[in-house]
């Protein structure tokens, strides 16, 4: 269904794009998909080092008492 995208596809969301939030907000558009892109990279790394470090007792307390 959307595997034959093409470049006048493309051209016309675009043309769509630039439209509908005009050529001065267009590099605010971007910026925001791009951080937007790396968080969410981040994050998944994020969730593989703290499943890896699950198993993992490094002595620290998790409860954040002190002992007593």
């Amino acid at each position: 269904m959307f595997g034959s995208i093409g470049v006048p596809e493309l051209l016309l969301i675009l043309l769509i794009v630039l439209i509908i939030f005009g050529a001065g907000k267009l590099p605010q558009v971007g910026r925001g998909l791009g951080e937007g892109i790396r968080n969410f990279k981040k994050g998944l790394k994020g969730d593989e080092e703290d499943a890896k470090g699950a198993g993992r007792d490094d002595g620290k307390n998790d409860q954040g008492s002190q002992p007593g």
